[in-house]
C-alpha cells in the first residue's frame, strides 16, 4: 500500500468511524438537542455556502460573521505574538529582569481572561477593541514565557563565538538569539493560537453584534440547535485548519535544524 495512502487512512479512518457512530447514535436517540451529522452539514451548507457563484457560493453570513471573527482572532493573536516575542527575548537575555518582573507575570497570567471582559467593556466599550484586548491578554503569556525560556537556552558556544566576532547587538539578537529560541517560541505560539480561537468566541458572547460567538448564543436562545451545532463544528474546522497551517510554517521555519527536518 502506498505510504501516503496508508498515512491518510490512519489519520482519518478513526475520525470517519466516529462520525458514522455519531450518525447512528443520534438517529437512534431521536433527540432534538443532538441533530445528526448530516443535518448539521446541511445546515452549514444553507448557512454559509448558499451564496451566488460570483462570491464562490459564500453567503452573507460568511462576510458578516465568520470573516470578522477570523480577522479579530488572527489580528489579536498576531499582535500578542509580536509583543510576546519582543518582551520574552528581552527578559530572557537580561540577568536581573525576571527577578523583578517574574512575580508580575505570574500574577497576570493567573487571571482568567474571560473575567476581564467586563473590565474591557468599561474601558473600551462594545466592539472590536474590547474583543482584541481580550484575545491579546489571554494569548500573550504562553508566547512570553516560552520566548524567555528560549532566549535563556542559547548555546554557550554561540554566545562565545558572537562575542569573539563582536557582533552588533541587533545582529546578535536577530541572527543568534531568536533563531536559537524559535523551537520554544513556536511551542508557545501553538498554545496561544488555540487560546485565541476560544477567547474570540468568549469575547463575542457578551455585547457583540456579529461574529461566530454572537451567532452561537443567538441560535441557542432561539432553540435553533442545528445552527448552534453547525457553529460548533465550524470552530473545530477552523481550529484544525489554522493549526495545520501553523505546523507547516513551523516545519519550514525550522527546516535548518535536525529536529525540524525530521
Amino acid at each position: 500500500m502506498n505510504a501516503k495512502l496508508k498515512q491518510f487512512l490512519q489519520r482519518w479512518g478513526v475520525f470517519a468511524a466516529l462520525v458514522v457512530v455519531w450518525e447512528l447514535a443520534t438517529r437512534a436517540a431521536v433527540s432534538p438537542f443532538f441533530p445528526t451529522p448530516l443535518t448539521i452539514l446541511r445546515t452549514m451548507r444553507d448557512q454559509w455556502l448558499s451564496g451566488p457563484a460570483s462570491r464562490l457560493f459564500l453567503s452573507d453570513e460568511v462576510f458578516g460573521d465568520v470573516l470578522p471573527s477570523v480577522g479579530r482572532m488572527l489580528g489579536g493573536w498576531a499582535l500578542a505574538c509580536v509583543i510576546g516575542v519582543a518582551v520574552g527575548v528581552a527578559l530572557g537575555r537580561s540577568r536581573v529582569a525576571m527577578d523583578y518582573v517574574g512575580p508580575l507575570l505570574a500574577f497576570a497570567r493567573a487571571i482568567p481572561p474571560p473575567m476581564l471582559v467586563p473590565v474591557f467593556l468599561v474601558l473600551l466599550s462594545i466592539g472590536t477593541p474590547m474583543q482584541l484586548a481580550t484575545i491579546i491578554f489571554g494569548t500573550l503569556w504562553p508566547v512570553v514565557l516560552n520566548a524567555v525560556d528560549g532566549a535563556r537556552a542559547v548555546d554557550s558556544v554561540k554566545v562565545e563565538t558572537a562575542r569573539v566576532f563582536r557582533l552588533p547587538r541587533h545582529q546578535w539578537l536577530l541572527g543568534v538569539v531568536v533563531p536559537s529560541a524559535l523551537p520554544k517560541i513556536f511551542a508557545g505560539v501553538r498554545v496561544s493560537l488555540s487560546l485565541a480561537l476560544i477567547l474570540m468566541v468568549i469575547s463575542e458572547l457578551v455585547g457583540a453584534t456579529n461574529g461566530i460567538g454572537y451567532q452561537l448564543i443567538y441560535a441557542q436562545r432561539q432553540f435553533d440547535l442545528p445552527t448552534m451545532w453547525a457553529g460548533i463544528v465550524l470552530l473545530g474546522v477552523l481550529g484544525y485548519l489554522f493549526n495545520t497551517l501553523l505546523l507547516a510554517g513551523e516545519r519550514r521555519a525550522l527546516s535548518w535544524q535536525p529536529a525540524g527536518r525530521g
